[in-house]
């Protein structure tokens, strides 16, 4: 018998710009899975009109809501207009170039017993570029969060990020609204120093690569465009470049008002 995942309390909140065949895959990946959800968000950052009429399409589809924008506002609006029309109590947020993997049924459903058993958490993440640098064993599967008061590690601002979560919807009343009008990493960087200056606390899957996988096809690339020095080997870039970040993240948690 195949098991159903049905998650009445969560909200599935997605934020969409330009890839509505890469938000179908997410979905189709979710149903192969058998996982449900009390609710669906799609937040749409006004996408290009070939993308809007298919977002229609998959709305009758699959029946989530559509949040949209008469014009784009970056990502920072897209998340808060998309939290705003949630109405459970936790919300999986994950961005549309995402698919979920075999194990995450299994996990997700941990992590919402831990939630709701452990009031302290703000959020659970199961996806990272890299493994924090301070985390201390919670159970098996997931390992919590902490930052030491000696920690000068610049990676420490990882302790929040936009990968795939599992958060208390009451999550913007806590840490405040993403920031608006500015580029994606800077409201990512803004959450981040507010989560760490507001002292949230959360876990993170150990494992944290076989729940998720990014997937970014060539005809639905990734939309974030970075500056070249920041990926710089250059032995001079990047020393000042680990310098400058170190400085700046340990300032701006102390000074930064989010």
């Amino acid at each position: 018998m195949i098991q159903t995942y049905y998650f009445p309390d969560v909200t599935l909140l997605i934020t969409h710009y330009n890839r509505s065949h890469s938000l179908e895959n997410l979905l189709i990946t979710f149903q192969r899975l058998n996982c449900r959800f009390g609710d669906i968000v799609v937040s749409d950052d006004c996408s290009k009109e070939p993308h809007r009429t298919y977002l229609t399409q998959l709305q009758h589809t699959w029946g989530f809501q559509l949040i949209t924008t008469p014009v784009n506002k970056g990502l920072g609006n897209n998340i808060n207009k998309g939290q705003d029309a949630v109405k459970t109590p936790y919300t999986l947020y994950v961005q549309e170039d995402f698919e979920a993997m075999p194990k995450f049924p299994e996990k997700m459903v941990e992590a919402l017993s831990i939630m709701k058993q452990e009031s302290k958490f703000d959020y659970i993440r199961f996806y990272g570029y890299l493994r924090f640098p301070y985390l201390k064993p919670f159970n098996a599967s997931f390992s919590e969060f902490f930052i030491p008061s000696w920690a000068i590690n610049y990676k420490k601002l990882y302790i929040y990020s936009d990968h795939p979560h599992l958060r208390r919807s009451s999550f913007l009343e806590k840490f405040g609204r993403y920031v608006e009008g500015i580029h994606s990493d800077q409201t990512e960087y803004r959450m981040s120093i507010s989560f760490i200056q507001k002292k949230g606390q959360g876990l993170f899957y150990n494992n944290y690569t076989e729940l998720f996988q990014q997937k970014n096809s060539q005809s639905e690339p990734s939309t974030i465009h970075r500056e070249r020095w920041t990926f710089s080997r250059n032995l001079f870039i990047a020393t000042a470049r680990y310098i400058y970040r170190h400085i700046k993240i340990n300032y701006d948690i102390r000074f930064m008002r989010t």
